[in-house]
């Protein structure tokens, strides 16, 4: 993926702005999800790098404005731009890679750029519906669901139909192959943010509640919990967990069959997702490589 981040500071490098190029250095890119699967769909396309660094810069913004939104203080494992420089300084450099990205999509063919600028309208209402799940507790599947498909799952949606698109691929099948695996990624990650420790997951354990993020685990655990239970459930929204409580809820999610509920999800989400793409062998490891955290 050097090839990727390479491309990525040219298009800051465009800018000819040294503090911008210093903090695209600080911003963690992760590994990368998005580019993978692009490359794998289209390599042999002159393009192909091209796509990749518009799609990390404006997944890269959303992480910046996510990390206002949420004050988060870290971002894999990483202090955040938020809470070093600020959350301003962390707006406008979102605001500029969100930019720079789209000054290099236009370039692209105008099937390609719609559908990339299609997945960030519809990832910035995801944002915005987030937020509003956030304040109060959410205990409705479809709103969570609908939530995850427009703030991630569209963007890998687009990755895959957009590669396809530059390479006279079937745009529909990887769209759908897209769709699924980013609804799977979402929820794996939400269980894993229930299951993990701060350790693996390089951000405090079970944060999301804390944030407002009320997920399909904790959505399905609500729905079987009864009287006090649920009472003691509901008070844990937007509160730091002490080790007692974290057990408990821990506890309450293996034994209620939450837990197990949401793996099966994601992993057939995961199973539908290979089938659509079963004649690219190495797509679907990548499939395999995302289900893998949750087996």
């Amino acid at each position: 993926m050097q090839e990727v981040k390479t491309e990525m500071h040219r298009l800051i490098a465009d800018l000819q702005n040294g503090e911008i190029a210093a903090y695209l250095e600080r911003v963690p890119t992760g590994k990368l999800l998005r580019s993978r699967l692009i490359v794998q769909i289209a390599a042999n396309h002159p393009d192909c790098y091209r796509l990749c660094a518009v799609v990390e810069m404006i997944h890269l913004a959303s992480l910046l404005h996510d990390d206002v939104i949420d004050e988060a203080p870290t971002r894999r494992g990483e202090p955040s731009i938020h809470a070093t420089e600020g959350s301003k300084t962390a707006i406008m450099l979102g605001d500029i890679f969100y930019s720079r990205a789209f000054l290099e999509l236009v370039t692209f063919e105008r099937a390609v750029a719609r559908t990339v600028a299609d997945a960030v309208v519809r990832l910035s209402l995801g944002e915005l519906l987030d937020v509003r799940l956030g304040e109060q507790f959410n205990t409705v599947q479809a709103r969570y669901e609908e939530m995850i498909d427009l703030k991630t799952a569209a963007l890998i949606e687009a990755a895959c139909q957009a590669a396809a698109l530059l390479v006279g691929k079937d745009p529909e099948g990887y769209r759908r192959f897209g769709r699924n695996l980013g609804i799977a990624f979402q929820v794996i990650d939400d269980l894993l943010d229930l299951t993990q420790d701060e350790a693996t997951l390089g951000k405090p354990a079970m944060g999301d509640l804390k944030e407002g993020k009320v997920t399909l685990p904790v959505i399905l655990l609500h729905d079987r919990l009864e009287g006090h239970k649920r009472e003691r459930l509901l008070g844990l929204f937007r509160r730091e967990l002490d080790e007692k409580e974290q057990a408990w809820l821990r506890q309450e999610l293996e034994k209620s069959g939450a837990l197990q509920q949401s793996r099966t999800y994601a992993l057939e989400l995961a199973k539908e997702a290979k089938a659509l793409v079963s004649a690219d062998p190495a797509l679907a490891a990548i499939a395999d490589q995302l289900i893998d955290r949750v087996r």
